[in-house]
């Protein structure tokens, strides 16, 4: 199982009456399919390279998603979020991905994991 990390708001407040443990749960599937989604020009996954800036479990397996790109002008944005809503509808649990793409706060490569940074040779 995946164990959430500090670069986002994984458990926004939720009234929807599902227990902390399934939202755990949940959260870790959810993360381990966003990381079988890569990005096109970078070969990271766009988990570890700090795209996805919410995950929120919400009942009836409904799942709101926040990500971003690495740049407002990225010729693939809309396959991407294609992608990502794809990834994330097989996981069990799950009946509905709303992903959502912002850009406030705008991406910058202190998001990506460490693993990551230090295998572009950022670190």
């Amino acid at each position: 199982m995946t164990e959430p990390d500090d670069r986002l708001d994984l458990l926004a407040p939720t009234q929807d009456g599902l227990s902390p443990a399934l939202q755990d749960v949940l959260t870790a599937d959810i993360i381990a399919a966003l990381r079988t989604v890569h990005d096109p020009e970078i070969p990271v996954n766009i988990y570890d390279l700090g795209l996805i800036y919410r995950i929120e479990p919400k009942a009836a397996g409904l799942v709101e998603i926040d990500m971003t790109l690495t740049a407002p002008g990225c010729p693939v944005a809309g396959e991407m979020v294609s992608w990502v809503q794809k990834a994330v509808d097989e996981v069990d649990g799950v009946t509905k991905a709303d992903v959502r793409l912002v850009f406030d706060p705008p991406w910058d490569k202190s998001r990506m994991s460490e693993e990551v940074r230090l295998e572009l040779g950022l670190l």
